[in-house]
């Protein structure tokens, strides 16, 4: 059934088809919109969230409803997934319906009891977001945390999985900004030697608060957003759903709710095929939340060859897609970002750093072994 409506997607999406009588192969999914922590460049910040988790009636609805179709969940969204008292068992629920998960973490209350717990479930992927690489830096942007604790957090949690030799894959990310780009060479070189740790990413801030300048314009597009025809859909903790993720945060109106109508009659509601025909046509920047996105897009042929594969597979080869277009081993149009904006930089900034990193650990020199500070 998944193959099978993959294919339909792949079908509608090559044909230039609006209506594709199929459903996304992707969600991201908010099960808690409460968060710990204040960074300067999380959309929360300017649009204030409840102090609410998702109900059991509203992700069960989305899990069910996606059982046959759906294959790789993403359990966050603007709020911090251990703040979620469900989490672990939103996990195996996924995983009793065949939906593989994921989530992402700021680290500060994955303490040893937490890790011990989420290594015992079948959880596939988590990131663990460290957006700095001394402790001034990380604690500009990850203001309420403690650059220690969290790093620490980090290490044993890494030290754990490693030890159950877990097949769990683990990536530690830094989003690079203007005030950490400095340290990215030290960020990658100190986590290239965590034994635990499967890739280590760091990847262009994709909010534009930080910079509100940023975009695709009206003119940019040049290829069809992959996220209309194969997701991930952003489902917010009340059930509202998104076409993605940066709709929400660009001022867009849910497209539905899924405890008032079901995914198909969503996913191809008059909305969504309105957004894809814009964006067929070239139109895409009439769309007011897609000219200030600052999502990659990728070319067609990518988008095509993500459907010809299970989503966990995709989630697996699409860090070595990236690096390989970063490092111009592949043709760069088949990645296309926004513009970049022009910011005030000293002549030593490294501007040349790719954008997107990612890499396996290596092992570490002896001479590397000291932990940040």
């Amino acid at each position: 059934m998944r193959a099978w409506n993959r294919a339909k997607l792949l079908w509608g999406y090559a044909r230039g088809r609006t209506r594709l009588r199929a459903l996304p192969v992707e969600y991201i999914v908010e099960t808690t919109a409460k968060c710990n922590i204040y960074c300067p460049m999380c959309p929360r910040e300017t649009h204030p969230q409840p102090k609410e988790d998702m109900t059991d009636a509203v992700f069960e609805t989305l899990v069910r409803q996606t059982s046959k179709t759906g294959e790789h969940m993403m359990l966050i969204g603007l709020g911090e997934p251990f703040l979620d008292r469900k989490i672990f068992d939103r996990i195996q629920f996924c995983d009793q319906h065949g939906v593989s998960s994921l989530i992402s973490t700021n680290g500060t209350l994955l303490d040893e009891k937490a890790a011990a717990r989420l290594l015992d479930t079948p959880l596939e992927h988590i990131t663990l977001s460290f957006d700095g690489y001394s402790k001034g830096t990380f604690e500009f942007y990850r203001k309420g945390a403690k650059f220690e604790r969290v790093r620490d957090n980090f290490l044993n949690f890494c030290r754990m999985k490693h030890e159950r030799k877990s097949k769990l894959q683990v990536v530690v990310q830094m989003v690079r900004m203007d005030g950490n780009r400095h340290e990215v060479e030290d960020f990658t070189k100190f986590w290239r030697g965590v034994p635990g740790v499967d890739l280590i990413r760091v990847k262009e801030d994709e909010t534009n608060l930080m910079r509100p300048d940023a975009g695709h314009g009206a003119a940019e597009w040049t290829h069809p957003c992959h996220y209309l025809w194969r997701g991930p859909m952003y489902i917010k903790h009340n059930g509202d759903a998104y076409p993605c993720c940066q709709s929400y945060m660009l001022d867009g109106a849910p497209v539905g709710n899924v405890t008032q109508s079901s995914l198909e009659e969503i996913f191809d509601g008059a909305e969504m095929q309105r957004m894809r025909r814009l964006h067929l046509d070239g139109r895409a920047g009439e769309i007011g939340i897609c000219a200030r996105c600052c999502t990659t897009i990728p070319h067609p042929f990518l988008v095509a060859g993500s459907l010809l594969f299970h989503g966990r597979t995709v989630r697996t080869l699409l860090p070595l897609v990236e690096r390989l277009v970063y490092l111009a081993k592949l043709p760069a149009r088949w990645l296309n970002p926004p513009k970049p904006v022009p910011v005030n930089r000293q002549s030593s900034d490294s501007s040349a750093t790719p954008l997107v990193q990612i890499g396996p650990p290596q092992p570490r020199k002896s001479s590397d072994s000291a932990r940040p500070e």
